[in-house]
């Protein structure tokens, strides 16, 4: 089975690539070893999903690996507040992973304004030859006032989904994994696959 390393030590993340890639072996970051940090100083979502890949890419060719890597780059873009959080999704509260800290700031943030919302979510296939593809997927919603269902991942339980008429939060995993931005971009991916 060929093998396909996600530039992530994201539990959520790798779960969901593998609930929806089967044919390949879905590798970590820790699986193959790797354990710095990698610094995503791009602007946009793109360039700092490709920032991922290429790093992870190299590491793989200094160990003679010949594995396709996937980084992806994924945030909430609020249109009222100028596409905030976007790249700074993770860290907007200012520390890395406090997902209750960044929704608070976001729901203050959001008071008397328009609560429009999509998740974006963009990922690189990169080759060990060098050559890479992008795919992106997006989710429409807005941002609820209150945090309703599951309250475990990220914005999830503020962010009520056009699609599904529930928050994230609320949602099955495969509710979410159909309608959701990585879900709707890793179909894309597979089309490549």
């Amino acid at each position: 089975m060929k093998k396909i390393v996600i530039a992530s030590n994201n539990k959520h993340k790798i779960k969901e690539f593998r609930d929806i890639i089967k044919n390949y072996e879905i590798l970590s970051l820790e699986d193959i070893g790797y354990h710095d940090e990698i610094e995503e100083n791009g602007k946009t979502f793109r360039e700092n999903a490709l920032i991922k890949a290429k790093t992870i890419q190299e590491f793989l060719k200094e160990k003679k690996l010949d594995y396709i890597v996937l980084a992806d780059d994924s945030g909430l873009c609020v249109d009222s507040l100028g596409g905030e959080p976007g790249i700074y999704s993770a860290r907007y509260s200012g520390v890395y992973g406090d997902s209750q800290a960044n929704r608070d700031k976001l729901l203050e943030k959001l008071k008397d304004k328009d609560r429009s919302a999509y998740f974006v979510c963009t990922i690189i296939v990169y080759y060990p030859d060098d050559t890479y593809k992008t795919f992106v997927g997006k989710t429409y919603g807005e941002i609820t006032k209150e945090e309703l269902g599951n309250k475990d991942f990220g914005y999830d339980c503020i962010f009520y989904s056009n699609d599904l008429n529930k928050t994230f939060g609320e949602a099955t995993e495969e509710e979410k994994n159909s309608v959701s931005h990585r879900g709707r971009a890793i179909y894309e991916l597979l089309k490549e696959l």
